[in-house]
C-alpha cells in the first residue's frame, strides 16, 4: 500500500497535468480562431491579406479584385492599387456604419459605387473609367464632404440634374482631368474647393457660379479659356474667394471684375498675357502671391500695385521685361517694400544696355531717369536706352520710351485720366486743334493709321495721347491712351479700323517738383486744356471699287479706229481659214476621184484578203434604216489568170430591219430594182451573188 506521502504527490501530478491539459486547449481555441479571423466572442478581426492598425485596414496593392470580409470596427479603408470593379464591392459594405474614409483610386470602376456606407465623409475614386454621376448612388452618402473624381470620364453631360442636391455637407469637388465642357450646374451651396482643371472647358457664363458665396479655392487651370468667352461678372460673384488658378488657358489680360475682397493668391501664368489694365488688382488688399510668369508682357501700367499692401511673393518670371524709364516707378516700389516681398524673374530683356539684369539692381539707370527728367533745358540727360539729349530746345527725357506703333505701351480704361470732348455737342472737330501751348494735326495715312503731328510752344517732358473710336452710339466706349516723349513732335496710330471715326487729343505734361498730385511717374498734367482733332480712316471696299471704275473708264476710251481695226483683223482672219478649208476640201475631192480610178486599173488580187466593208459575221450592222448594198473585191492568194478588163465582187445584200428584201438585176449593176415586201428567202435570192465587170 502506498503511503500518505505517495498519495499526496499522485494528487499534484494529476493537478499539474489537468491544468496543462487545460491551457492546451485554450491555446489551441486561440489558434484556430485566429485562422479563421475571429476573436474570442466570433467577430472578424482582420482580414489575413491585410494588414490591420487599429481601425485602419490597408488591403492597397495587394492585387484584389473582391473586397475581402472586414472587421466591424475599421473606419479607414484603404482599397487603392488594386483591380476591384463594381462586382467587387459587397452589398454588406453599407452595413460598416463606422467607416469615415474608404480609399479606391486606380481600381477598374465603371460606375459610381452604389452600396458604400453612409457614414462616409471622403471618398476617393480618382484614376477610374467612371462616366456618369448619379444622384440615387450621390443620395445614399448624406454626410459626404470630400469628394475626389479625378482622372475618370466625366462629362458635363453625364452628370444627372441636381446630382448633390442630397449633398449638403460637400466642402471638397474635385474633377480635374475628366472630359467636361462646361461648368457643371447644379452644385452644392456648401462647395469651399472645386478642382476643375485640365478640362476643356472654353466658357463660363455669368450663372456658372451663382449661389456659391462659400467658394475659397477655385482651380481652373489648363482648359480652353479666353477673354472672349468669359462673362465679365462671372467671378465678382464669389465674394469669399481666397484662392484664384487660371494657368495655362489663353487669357491675354485678366478677366474683368475679379474678386478683391478676401483674394489672397492669383495665378495667371502660362497664358498669353500681353495686357495688365490699370485698375486689374484694385482693391486687393489681402494678396499675398501673384504670379504672371511664362507670359508676354513687356511693361506693366504706373499704380497697377497701389493696393497690394500684403503683397509677399511676385513671380513674373518668362516674360519678355523691357526696362527703361517706362518701369521706374516699379523699381521705386520694390525698393519701397523693400525685404518684405519676394521678386523672382524680374529680369530685363531690352534695352541692350541692361540686358539680363535684374530690375532692382538698375538704381544708377532710374537715376540718370529722374535727372534727365528734373533737369529743366541745361545741360544733357542719358536715359537707360541710351540716347543723349542735349539742353535747350530738346527739352527733357521722357519717363516712357517711345513705342514703335501705338498698341506697345497702351492702357485701355473705362475711365480715363484724359477726358475727351463730348460726341454730343454741337460743334464740329477738324483735322486740327490748337490750344494755349499746343497745336495738333491728324492725317489719315490708310485704312488703319494716323499720322499725329503736333508743335508746341515751351518745351514740356512728355505729352499724354489719347484716341477715341466714335461709334453709331452717343455713349463714350473705352480710351487708348499713351505717354510720348517729350522730344518728339510726331507719332504714328496703327491698328485701327477701317472706315471709322476717331477724335485724337493731347495734353504736355510738365515734371513733378513735389505736387501731391503727380503722376506716379514724377509727372504730372498741366492746366492746359487737351487739344483735340477729329479724323476719319479710310474704307478699304471703296478703294477697290475706284480701281475699278478707273479700270472701267481705260476701256471705255480706248478709240474707236482701234476697235474696227480689231474688227477687220478678226474678220479677215476668218476669211483665210474660210479659203484654206474650201480649198482643202476641192483638192480632197480630186484626190479621191483619182483614187477610185486607180484602183480599178489593179489586174492582180489575193482572195482571202477580202475585207466585208461595212459588215461584220456577228450581224452588228443589221439595224439599218433603208436597203441597199455594197461591193467588197475578192482577193486571193494565187494570183488568177489575166483578164485585162475584169474585176471580181462579192455583193452583200443588206436586208432592212422591216424585213424588205433587195433585188439585183444579173447583168445591169445600176439598175437596181426593189422587191415587194417578202423576205429573200421566198424571193428565191442567194446569200451571195456573183457578178463580172
Amino acid at each position: 500500500m502506498m503511503g500518505p506521502e505517495g498519495v499526496g504527490e499522485l494528487r499534484d501530478l494529476l493537478f499539474f497535468l489537468l491544468l496543462c491539459l487545460t491551457l492546451l486547449a485554450e491555446l489551441l481555441e486561440m489558434t484556430t480562431a485566429s485562422a479563421q479571423g475571429l476573436d474570442g466572442e466570433g467577430d472578424i478581426v482582420c482580414p489575413s491579406v491585410c494588414r490591420c492598425d487599429e481601425d485602419f485596414i490597408y488591403c492597397n496593392d495587394r492585387g484584389l479584385s473582391v473586397i475581402p470580409p472586414l472587421p466591424p470596427s475599421a473606419t479607414v479603408l484603404y482599397l487603392q492599387n488594386n483591380h476591384i470593379d463594381n462586382a467587387g464591392l459587397p452589398r454588406s459594405l453599407e452595413h460598416h456604419t463606422t467607416v469615415r474614409v474608404i480609399y479606391l483610386y486606380d481600381n477598374e470602376l465603371d460606375d459610381f459605387p452604389m452600396h458604400l456606407p453612409p457614414s462616409l465623409r471622403e471618398l476617393h475614386l480618382q484614376d477610374n473609367n467612371i462616366r456618369v454621376l448619379p444622384r440615387t448612388a450621390l443620395a445614399r452618402l448624406p454626410l459626404l464632404e470630400k469628394l475626389h473624381l479625378d482622372d475618370n470620364s466625366v462629362s458635363t453631360v453625364s452628370i444627372e440634374d441636381q446630382a448633390f442636391a442630397d449633398n449638403p455637407r460637400l466642402r471638397l469637388l474635385f474633377l480635374s482631368r475628366n472630359h467636361l465642357s462646361s461648368i457643371p450646374s447644379g452644385l452644392p451651396v456648401s462647395l469651399e474647393e472645386l478642382h476643375l482643371d485640365d478640362n476643356r472647358i472654353s466658357t463660363i457664363p455669368t450663372h456658372a457660379f451663382r449661389g456659391l458665396s462659400s467658394l475659397r479655392r477655385l482651380v481652373l487651370d489648363g482648359n480652353l479659356l479666353a477673354n472672349q468667352r468669359i462673362a465679365d461678372d462671372t467671378f465678382s460673384r464669389l465674394s469669399n474667394l481666397t484662392e484664384l488658378s487660371l494657368v495655362r488657358n489663353s487669357l491675354q489680360t485678366p478677366p474683368l471684375n475679379l474678386p478683391s475682397a478676401h483674394l489672397q493668391r492669383l495665378s495667371l501664368q502660362d497664358n498669353n498675357l500681353i495686357h495688365m489694365p490699370r485698375g486689374s488688382l484694385d482693391g486687393m488688399r489681402r494678396l499675398q502671391r501673384l504670379d504672371l510668369s511664362g507670359n508676354n508682357l513687356t511693361t506693366l501700367p504706373r499704380g497697377l500695385f497701389r493696393d497690394l499692401e500684403s503683397l509677399g511673393q511676385l513671380l513674373v518670371r518668362g516674360n519678355p521685361w523691357h526696362c527703361g524709364c517706362n518701369l521706374r516707378w516699379l523699381h521705386d516700389w520694390l525698393e519701397a517694400k523693400g525685404n518684405t516681398i519676394t521678386v523672382r524673374g524680374f529680369i530685363c530683356q531690352t534695352p541692350e544696355r541692361v540686358r539680363d539684369m535684374a530690375l532692382r539692381d538698375l538704381t544708377n539707370q532710374m537715376d540718370e531717369c529722374e535727372l534727365a527728367a528734373a533737369g529743366g533745358g541745361v545741360g544733357t540727360g542719358v536715359g537707360i536706352s541710351g540716347n543723349r539729349v542735349s539742353g535747350g530746345a530738346a527739352g527733357v527725357i521722357s519717363t516712357t520710351l517711345s513705342p514703335p506703333q501705338g498698341s506697345l505701351f497702351t492702357l485701355r480704361s473705362k475711365r480715363p485720366g484724359v477726358g475727351l470732348p463730348e460726341t454730343g455737342l454741337d460743334y464740329t472737330l477738324s483735322s486740327s486743334g490748337v490750344g494755349k501751348n499746343l497745336a495738333l494735326n491728324v492725317k489719315p495715312l490708310s485704312h488703319d493709321s494716323i499720322r499725329v503731328t503736333w508743335s508746341v510752344a515751351q518745351t514740356s517732358s512728355s505729352f499724354r495721347l489719347s484716341w477715341l473710336r466714335l461709334g453709331t452710339i452717343s455713349a463714350m466706349g473705352s480710351i487708348t491712351e499713351t505717354l510720348v516723349r517729350g522730344d518728339r513732335r510726331e507719332y504714328l496710330l496703327t491698328s485701327l479700323q477701317p472706315a471709322s471715326s476717331y477724335i485724337i487729343c493731347m495734353v504736355p505734361l510738365v515734371s513733378n517738383s513735389g505736387s501731391r498730385s503727380s503722376l506716379p511717374g514724377g509727372e504730372r498734367e498741366s492746366n492746359e486744356v487737351p487739344v483735340c482733332a477729329r479724323t476719319e480712316t479710310s474704307d478699304p471696299s471703296r478703294s477697290d471699287d475706284d480701281g475699278e471704275d478707273e479700270s472701267s473708264d481705260q476701256l471705255t476710251s480706248l478709240p474707236l479706229a482701234g476697235i474696227i481695226g480689231g474688227a477687220t483683223a478678226i474678220v479677215s482672219l476668218a476669211l483665210i481659214i474660210a479659203i484654206f478649208c474650201w480649198y482643202g476640201h476641192r483638192a480632197g475631192h480630186f484626190t479621191s476621184r483619182g483614187h477610185y480610178s486607180h484602183s480599178s486599173s489593179r489586174k492582180s488580187k489575193h482572195y482571202d484578203d477580202y475585207i466585208e466593208s461595212g459588215t461584220k459575221k456577228d450581224n452588228t450592222i443589221l439595224e439599218i434604216r433603208g436597203p441597199g448594198f455594197q461591193m467588197t473585191p475578192i482577193v486571193t492568194r494565187q494570183p488568177l489568170q489575166s483578164k485585162p478588163v475584169r474585176e471580181d465582187y462579192i455583193i452583200h445584200t443588206i436586208f432592212p430591219s422591216n424585213g424588205t428584201g433587195l433585188y439585183k438585176p444579173t447583168h445591169n449593176m445600176t439598175n437596181s430594182g426593189y422587191g415587194t415586201n417578202r423576205g429573200y428567202r421566198e424571193g428565191g435570192i442567194p446569200d451571195i451573188d456573183y457578178s463580172y465587170t
